[in-house]
């Protein structure tokens, strides 16, 4: 990526969070599905610095909520999938949970303010699988929440896709929650309700347009269509004002209607598709804060509007079954440099860019030019190498896009060099590979030097391999003193 914010006022985001009302404002999804994460005290130090007043996690690792101690920044921490079955057949499970992972932070300084109890769990391609357990795991956070005396501070919440709604005529009036979890979603509402909890949507009308080629890309972004809705009296004007409404009506015909919505993920990706890029997502994001910034909400819904950005940093282990462009939602890319703009006009400096981050050598890793490209081992190098590292800047008007043969080769090879710490042996490739000192970057594509961390993917390898050594040391040792 070499487009960065440079003109833009850190204080442009405060001041749109500020416009926003108390209730409202701009905070940030902060995800770690990476195999070399910033520190978590850059990340929250990047938070402060750019005026996000709210941070949303995906679960409650320790490094990352010990570094939001005495930080004021609200919380929204999560609860995988993965534990609402445990959660939803054991109380004792969900006080242990809370205990571990709320009333410890929060007694330590942490502004816990909502758990996420799963993400997105009814999402169709799930296949129902969470389907028994989501109410009874929420009411289990709820009762421990309770029994802890934090209930009055943190609420819950289920983050749900905007698939679990839907307008069969395509005008918000019409909304409704699918017939097949209907009577589900009344549940949860109604207990959301009882305990003045929020109802918390991701809106994503980026994969509405990758869904659909017919999809009118006018209609993605706040700035004029000639793509209108029209429901009644009232003109949508862009799709994030129509999904937010469709889940307003479900909400009020089903007598729910003044229950407090917050939109979980919202965002556009900036690489990884051929409507993935810098331009959309600065013209979306830019778009989606100016838009909320002037607090008066949707046409159903008039007030400020209480939102995530999706998401903050890339993360380049994420799953990339829905995707390529999975991998490329960041305002931020791996290293904490800023993608684009965001600006309200005030023009006092810029997005920050991390600070302190530490590179490997200035080296990468190539495809040999003495080499044929119709060598029987390339294509099994490049498909070792893309599977176990990053190819999802490769592809049809991506930014990698314009490569020729020979630097999509490199790429793949790069890219696995540097996931594994730039080791001699990752830039092997049955010797079709050598290692330079010249940048093979282009003015779209940039080849990564991976940055310092304590937790490389070569950094775990030896990790493992140093605990086998102590282990069969240790077994001799048992060997010689106990046998012989």
């Amino acid at each position: 990526m070499t487009s960065v914010a440079m003109d833009c006022s850190c204080f442009a985001i405060l001041s749109l969070i500020l416009m926003a009302g108390g209730a409202g404002g701009i905070g940030a999804n902060w995800g770690t599905q990476t195999s070399h994460p910033l520190s978590s005290s850059t990340v929250v130090q990047l938070l402060k610095d750019d005026g996000f007043q709210k941070v949303k996690l995906f679960d409650a690792e320790e490094g990352t909520m010990s570094a939001l101690k005495n930080s004021r920044i609200e919380v929204m921490v999560g609860i995988p999938n993965d534990m609402l079955a445990t959660l939803a057949g054991s109380m004792k499970a969900a006080q242990r949970w809370v205990s571990e992972n709320v009333s410890s932070y929060v007694n330590d300084g942490v502004n816990v303010r909502y758990v996420a109890v799963g993400n997105e769990p009814f999402l169709q391609t799930y296949n129902g699988s969470f389907i028994q357990s989501t109410l009874p795991a929420l009411q289990n956070i709820q009762g421990a929440l309770i029994q802890a005396g934090l209930s009055s501070q943190v609420k819950v919440t289920v983050p749900l896709n905007a698939d679990v709604y839907q307008s069969p005529s395509g005008r918000p009036s019409d909304g409704d929650f699918r017939d097949d979890i209907h009577d589900l979603m009344l549940s949860i509402i109604k207990f959301l309700s009882d305990n003045g909890a929020p109802f918390t949507v991701n809106i994503y009308p980026f994969l509405s347009l990758y869904d659909d080629p017919n999809f009118p890309v006018d209609y993605a972004f706040f700035d004029g269509t000639s793509s209108s809705v029209v429901d009644g009296s009232t003109t949508y004007s862009n799709m994030f004002d129509a999904n937010h409404d469709t889940l307003i009506w479900a909400l009020k015909k089903n007598g729910f209607g003044n229950l407090p919505v917050i939109v979980g993920e919202i965002g556009w990706p900036t690489d990884g598709d051929m409507n993935a890029n810098l331009q959309f997502a600065q013209k979306f994001t830019q778009g989606f804060m100016t838009h909320i910034s002037t607090g008066q909400g949707t046409p159903m819904r008039p007030g400020p509007i209480d939102a995530y950005l999706f998401s903050l940093i890339d993360e380049d282990e994420k799953s990339i079954q829905p995707g390529n462009f999975e991998r490329h939602w960041g305002l931020y890319t791996f290293d904490g440099y800023p993608k684009y703009q965001l600006s309200q006009g005030t023009g006092n400096g810029g997005l920050v860019r991390a600070k302190n981050i530490k590179y490997l050598e200035k080296k990468w890793c190539v495809f040999k030019p003495t080499m044929s490209i119709d060598d029987p081992n390339v294509a099994p190098s490049i498909s070792y190498a893309c599977a176990n590292a990053d190819c999802t800047s490769l592809g049809y008007k991506t930014s990698c896009g314009d490569l020729d043969a020979m630097g999509n080769i490199s790429y793949a090879f790069n890219s696995y060099y540097q996931k594994n710490d730039q080791e001699d042996v990752a830039c092997g490739f049955s010797n079709l590979a050598t290692i330079t000192n010249k940048d093979p970057s282009t003015s779209t594509c940039r080849f990564v030097i991976m940055i310092q961390t304590d937790f490389g993917n070569s950094s775990r390898l030896r990790w493992v391999r140093e605990q086998c050594t102590l282990l069969v040391v240790a077994y001799i040792l048992y060997i010689l003193f106990h046998v012989f």
